[in-house]
């Protein structure tokens, strides 16, 4: 693909400082740019690097000039990074049809623009909607719906009565769907309570690789529209992520949690079960999350704790080791004062101690 640095500008709403007809070809970091390439600056470091690249074009951030790059200068960078990369990486096109490896149940109702790869198997009752892309190796269980633009990766697995709305993308090895973990201690066992719920994901959501979201044990475990999830993040039974939440890798949701909208959790967090976390809650990396989070609360560490708090711990935690030095030498200095008292004469002796 190739357009010109008017063309692009247009696209992005940017403005051109210098050849406006200059065709860009390719999108690349300073590093690995060549002379038809198009690349992009948010800071002067940044800026610098890009300057001395081959780069033809700088898509930049603020009053940047250069006498030897066009610039195309737009509010934000990386938004517009975001905007063109499917302009010059465009995604893979799947033709509608099915392949002849997949086992379709006759009650299935499947729209005919939809791809179904090798080896899929579409239970009874399933409804796929338009232009949906299933690549291979996916089973989808009886009573599921699936919207239109739905993309999903090799050897996904959607279990019996999962409600996944239009345009979500779930990455390779993920399973939605699977058996919440409930058991109930009774006459020396653990009795399976069976999981009955349902899974809703909205539109527009994405969800990385191997990951695991349970079904809910009555109700339904409930992701937000437009929230985007990592690899490797394991939804427990019940929860329920509101709109447009983050979720990194190898985070933790224990059963009938509730996420506000627009949450930030960081990797490897875990959050502990019937916890309310508010709208535009953000919790650190690696935190263990035991109490309620309120409306834009921060925490961090284990247990989590308001960030400043937990900031101040760590701070002193750093300085323990120099506080307990000094306190080994005033103990010290102490001891030695002791031991002076008591070799002084008698009488002096006992004045001291009474002066001490």
């Amino acid at each position: 693909m190739s357009f010109t640095a008017a063309q692009i500008a247009e696209k992005i709403q940017g403005i051109v400082l210098g050849d406006g007809s200059i065709t860009l070809t390719g999108f690349a970091t300073a590093e690995s740019a060549k002379s038809s390439d198009l690349t992009f600056a948010e800071k002067e470091s940044y800026f610098a690097a890009a300057e001395l690249s081959q780069a033809a074009a700088i898509l930049v951030t603020g009053e940047f000039t250069s006498n030897t790059k066009v610039l195309i200068r737009v509010p934000n960078a990386r938004v517009a990074v975001a905007k063109l990369l499917p302009l010059f990486f465009p995604p893979d096109e799947h033709s509608a049809g099915v392949h002849p490896s997949a086992n379709i149940a006759a009650s299935a109702q499947v729209d005919p623009t939809v791809h179904i790869g090798p080896n899929c198997v579409i239970g009874a009752r399933v409804k796929i909607g338009a232009r949906s892309v299933l690549l291979g190796g996916n089973h989808v269980g009886r009573d599921s719906q699936l919207g239109d633009d739905v993309h999903l990766s090799p050897n996904v697995v959607i279990y019996p009565q999962c409600h996944i709305g239009n345009r979500v993308t779930i990455h390779a090895g993920t399973v939605i769907g699977s058996d919440g973990y409930g058991y109930v201690f009774d006459e020396g066992r653990h009795r399976k309570i069976l999981q009955v719920g349902k899974i809703i994901i909205h539109d527009d959501v994405e969800i990385g690789a191997n990951t695991a979201i349970d079904r809910g044990a009555l109700g339904a475990t409930v992701i937000g529209q437009g929230t985007k999830i990592d690899n490797l993040v394991h939804i427990a039974h019940n929860v329920v992520i509101g709109r447009n939440c983050l979720v990194m890798g190898q985070t933790g949701f224990a059963g009938s949690t509730r996420l506000g909208d627009y949450c930030v959790i960081a990797s490897q967090s875990g959050i502990a079960g019937h916890l309310k976390l508010g709208n535009q809650a953000m919790v650190g990396a690696k935190s263990g999350v035991m109490r309620d989070i309120p409306d834009k609360g921060v925490v961090l560490g284990i247990p989590a704790l308001p960030d400043k708090q937990t900031k101040r711990q760590m701070i002193a935690l750093q300085q323990l080791p120099e506080l307990i030095r000094r306190t080994r030498e005033l103990e010290k200095q102490v001891a030695e004062l002791q031991t002076s008292i008591e070799n002084l004469p008698p009488r002096l002796s006992d004045i001291s101690s009474t002066a001490v």
